[in-house]
Formats: structure tokens, sequence, C-alpha cells
């Protein structure tokens, strides 16, 4: 499999993101929320159950997560503490007024000197109560693709329009190593690609145990 093409999503989410860090190399750095509002907009008018937009702190060259000391929401009267993981997953809310407000976010990571950077990521990370099938892998392919294509006409129509990603299926992220007997199916330890294909429609049988999973992104094919 072509790795690289596999990070094609993070890296046009990375090239076109009109939210990107400012000064990357200080102790910290600013960023406009208007660009997070935009995209959180294209996911609350879309009917999506389980596809998201997440933004994280992650390391240029490692892609290692850049952890968060502190983060602060600022607008010209206001100041609001930032949310956020242990994964340096920023929790941002879907706030029209913050964007009327010019709001910026301010975070500061623990260690001064990490290059970081801000990462887009398209995933379903919420499957608490799905039952792990090929049926329910449809679903969420479906979802994911409907939203890179919201966000792509978002981003990237207007800008460099032969870029746009074909999804071939889904890449799963397991807390542990997994092999599935499925041609459609390949695993490189616990992270495992699926060929969906629109028959799996019908396939309700269970393949794993949805606690297992930690994450679903677009795979993506040239």
């Amino acid at each position: 499999m072509n790795k690289p093409v596999l990070k094609l999503v993070t890296t046009i989410a990375t090239c076109f993101l009109a939210i990107a860090a400012n000064n990357t190399y200080a102790k910290e750095f600013v960023m406009s929320y208007d660009g997070f509002y935009d995209r959180l907009k294209v996911v609350n008018k879309g009917d999506f159950q389980y596809a998201r937009v997440n933004f994280y702190i992650s390391d240029i060259g490692t892609n290692e997560v850049c952890s968060i000391k502190s983060g602060t929401i600022l607008t010209e009267k206001n100041e609001y503490p930032l949310n956020y993981t242990d994964k340096a997953q920023l929790l941002l809310p879907y706030d029209k007024q913050l964007d009327t407000d010019k709001a910026v976010i301010v975070v500061q990571p623990k260690n001064p000197v990490h290059d970081c950077q801000l990462k887009l990521q398209i995933e379903a990370n919420e499957l608490e109560g799905l039952t792990f099938s090929k049926q329910s892998l449809l679903t969420i392919n479906n979802e994911l693709e409907a939203l890179l294509t919201d966000l792509s006409g978002f981003f990237v129509s207007k800008l460099m329009w032969f870029l746009l990603p074909e999804q071939k299926g889904v890449v799963v992220t397991f807390n542990a190593p997994k092999q599935f007997d499925d041609e459609r199916i390949t695993c490189e330890k616990s992270v495992c690609y699926f060929e969906v294909i629109d028959s799996w429609q019908n396939d309700t049988k269970v393949l794993a145990d949805i606690n297992e999973v930690i994450k679903v992104t677009p795979w993506i094919s040239k």
C-alpha cells in the first residue's frame, strides 16, 4: 500500500487549512477561530451521525502529539478556557458569537521547543453502541466520504480541484493488533484497511468488539 497516499486527507487538510497556526516556533501560537467555525459549520449543517472533523496539535517532524500545557479562547472583551484532551485534541465550541467577535485560540505546548502544527482530521471516533460489522462500516464510509466532499468543496475546489481525493474505504485503528480472513481487509498490526463495497449493506455479522476501535478514518487512493 502506498502510505503517502493514505495520508492525503491529512496533507490536504494541513496545506489548505486557513486557520494554520502563527509563530509555531514560539512558546505559544495563535489561531483565528473563524477557520474552525467555518469547518464546524459544515459538520453542523450535514446529517452526520458518526463523521466528525477534529482538530489536533502535532509535531511537524514526527507527527507525534504536541502535549498542551494551557490554552485560551480570547476576544477583545472576554477570555475563556480552552478545552483539550491528553491527545492534544482541541475541543472547540460551535459558537457564532465567537466567530462574530473575531476570537483567537492561544495554545501553549508543554515543551516550548516543540515544532508544532495544527492538524485537521476527518474521522469517526464516537462509536458507542454501534455494532462493528460490514454494514456499519459502509454507513461510516458513506458519512466520511460525504463530509470529505463537503469540506473539499470548501477549501480545495477553488484552489486545486485536481487534488480532490477518491475514497477507497476506511482505515480502522484498533487498540491491539488484528487480523481478518477477508481479501478486502488488510491489517498492519493494529491498523486495518477495509475496501468497502455496496454489497456490505446487508452484512450484519459482528467482526470485532466496537470497544476495541479507537477511530475510523477515510482510506484515500489516487
